[in-house]
């Protein structure tokens, strides 16, 4: 996020008008859309979606031919074309701990604060505005990076229709996985405060937890891998119960479980310490 940041009105008037919640997210929602780095993640997420998921379909489908009895068996058209939502993970979630804690890097955090005492109105705030923005993107996103998938993959009769049982529910439950990452980046910004820091945690939860735990007894990593933040969020983007994952549903609220617990140690950190 950068350090220069455009003044916004913050929802305390200096006529004394009440702090209202709406007001709060009014101020959040200019806040968001004045920083270029939201209009850059969020292009960047949309692109890692859109372009990998493109991208690994074009591929198969012109090595097709020369592929293998036993790849043709183990190919999953829907996968496939969804691939980039495995990239857009990382962008996104970076941004959702750049809107927080841009504001500890500049020290505009007082102001908002100062403005909006009881705090949690400004956590609520941007969550909602962030998700609002980022489900707006990433539903489209999905499903571009599904049907123009779908179409090279057609060139060979390897593509699955949108119709098919299980299809519509993946394409947009992975929309809503990317949403849930943002905020899941969001509430760990909230509660390290440093941009740095929280990109890490991050990442780490997201990328380097799952082959760490694959290290464990096959028997324990078995048992712990289903429920890990990623693998749980990803189960959505397959049809049906895979072997070792969570079906795809419950794997999506596991990981809405991991957001929501991120959020709700924040909210606590924003009452009981100093800013």
């Amino acid at each position: 996020m950068s350090a220069s940041v455009t003044p916004v009105n913050l929802p305390r008037a200096t006529s004394g008008g009440r702090v209202t919640q709406s007001r709060v997210a009014l101020s959040e929602w200019t806040k968001l859309r004045s920083l270029r780095s939201t209009v850059y993640t969020l292009l960047a997420s949309a692109v890692f979606t859109i372009g990998f998921g493109v991208l690994a379909s074009a591929i198969t489908a012109s090595r097709w031919p020369s592929m293998t009895a036993a790849d043709k068996a183990e190919f999953d058209p829907l996968s496939t074309s969804l691939v980039g939502v495995n990239f857009g993970v990382l962008a996104i979630g970076v941004l959702g701990v750049l809107l927080i804690t841009g504001e500890y890097s500049t020290g505009m955090i007082r102001s908002t604060f100062a403005a909006v005492p009881k705090r949690l109105p400004v956590l609520w705030a941007k969550a909602g505005v962030y998700s609002a923005v980022a489900l707006a993107v990433m539903v489209p996103s999905t499903l571009i990076a599904f049907f123009v998938g779908q179409s090279f993959l057609a060139s060979k009769h390897i593509d699955i229709a949108f119709s098919h049982s299980g299809v519509p529910g993946a394409v947009l439950g992975s929309a809503l996985y990317l949403t849930l990452a943002g905020l899941l980046g969001l509430g760990i910004g909230a509660i390290v405060r440093n941009t740095a820091a929280g990109i890490a945690s991050f990442a780490a939860i997201m990328f380097v937890l799952p082959p760490l735990v694959s290290f464990l007894p096959a028997s324990t990593s078995d048992a712990i891998d289903p429920y890990l933040p990623s693998n749980a969020g990803a189960a959505i983007m397959k049809i049906g119960h895979q072997a070792h994952t969570l079906s795809p549903w419950v794997g999506l609220a596991v990981f809405a479980g991991y957001a929501a617990a991120t959020i709700a140690v924040a909210a606590v950190g924003l009452r009981t310490r100093d800013v």
